[in-house]
């Protein structure tokens, strides 16, 4: 009997030393079967000019943990979100990473909103060794720093936001293109890129450029730059926007009257939770904006995330911004990382995410060794109170419509 008892003790010894290597953390060390949960850090912009795009990625965020605990966690771990307020600021950002890594010892890090803060906070991960998911900093001044650690959970990089809309516009007759162009854009390392680039697309397709200019981001009267604008009579204004000054130049061009035939605005608009609130939602009509998401998309797990949102924060499936998809798509990410490897080890997220395709409700997505995506944007515009993918054809759920009718 002591014998068989000795046995017994032993393949109990044994079998917690398989639980323990198999629970593996972060870092890579060894957990017992009661670890900790998986605390992951955050810096979000809920407060400041980015508020309203930050507090979308929180509720993505949020909702996905949420989803993800009630189906038992990862790797036997429910996870914990630590998110703090950067009020908007690069610095407090920085300031935010860093002490989520060095002193609370987060095990994963995900990315903050915009790519103003993007940028440095990434530099802050790729010094720890963290992997760095992010969904909303995707403008070149992310991808220029050449950091192996950075994934952006969108189709494709925000400098070729507007490509849909100019394919959109070389498809139309001649005689209904715009002949004259508008480009106001914010200083900001998102928005200035997308109007510059769609300047010099559509000059050489024969638009001419009749206005430009780049304005800081304290501006909050735009009449004077829209009153110049004006006097310039464009057709077209397309602008490099974020969210309060996509939401300030549409009211001074009601204010001013000005009225041309069509108005693309990169961001602000394409929040389908907020513009309409910002600037009244008869006034919306025909304003076209770029996106990544759209409720009806066929992509990895998009109905369930839909039916998730709608149930904990209610209103209506074409209300949902796609921020918080964005944000979700973040944690579906490092949720098939796991479910490959059996690991949330910094590095081996790294170095699996270089390969193959991860499917998301933001569609199967791939990325350069800097982490840029491989995919493309989708064009939407605003008809009849709806934010509605109009382009291309194969995902377009409504015919572009054009030209913009005039402000009520």
């Amino acid at each position: 009997m002591k014998k068989q008892a000795l046995i017994v003790a032993a393949l109990f010894a044994a079998a917690a030393s398989v639980v323990a290597v198999l629970a593996t953390s972060a870092g890579g060390g060894t957990r017992s079967a009661s670890a900790k949960p998986i605390t992951i850090g955050i810096s979000l912009s809920l407060s400041g000019d980015f508020s309203d795009p930050g507090k979308a990625a929180r509720r993505g965020y949020d909702l996905w943990q949420q989803v993800v605990n009630a189906h038992g966690g990862i790797l036997g771990r429910t996870v914990k979100l630590k998110i703090v307020d950067d009020a908007s600021s690069p610095n407090q950002a920085v300031s935010n990473y860093t002490t989520l890594i060095t002193r609370d010892h987060v095990d994963l890090v995900f990315g903050p909103f915009s790519t103003l803060l993007t940028a440095p906070s990434a530099r802050v991960a790729y010094r720890y060794g963290y992997a760095f998911v992010e969904p909303a900093g995707g403008g070149p001044a992310v991808f220029q720093q050449k950091l192996p650690n950075v994934f952006f959970a969108q189709p494709a990089p925000v400098i070729n936001c507007g490509d849909p809309f100019v394919h959109f516009l070389a498809s139309i007759p001649t005689s209904k293109r715009p002949t004259s162009g508008a480009y106001p854009a914010l200083d900001d390392p998102f928005a200035s890129p997308i109007a510059a680039r769609m300047q010099g697309q559509l000059s050489h397709k024969g638009v001419k450029s009749v206005f430009k200019t780049i304005y800081p981001p304290e501006t909050t009267d735009f009449s004077p730059i829209v009153a110049k604008m004006a006097s310039k009579h464009p057709q077209l204004v397309a602008a490099g926007t974020q969210s309060d000054d996509a939401y300030g130049l549409v009211r001074a061009m009601i204010q001013l009257k000005l009225n041309p035939k069509f108005v693309f605005l990169s961001n602000g608009a394409s929040s389908a939770l907020e513009f309409p609130d910002k600037v009244g939602r008869s006034q919306t009509e025909g304003i076209f904006s770029c996106g990544d998401w759209f409720p009806q998309a066929k992509n990895q797990g998009n109905n369930q995330f839909v039916a998730a949102y709608l149930k904990k924060y209610h209103g209506s499936a074409l209300a949902i911004d796609s921020g918080s998809a964005e944000a979700y798509a973040v944690g579906q990410i490092i949720q098939a990382v796991a479910k490959k490897t059996h690991s949330i080890n910094n590095k081996t997220v790294i170095k699996t995410l270089h390969k193959g395709k991860w499917p998301t409700v933001e569609g199967n997505l791939s990325w350069n060794k800097y982490g840029a995506p491989k995919g493309s944007d989708i064009l939407v515009e605003w008809i009849h109170g709806k934010l509605l993918p109009v382009w291309p054809k194969s995902l377009a759920l409504h015919k572009p419509t054009y030209p913009k009718p005039r402000w009520h």
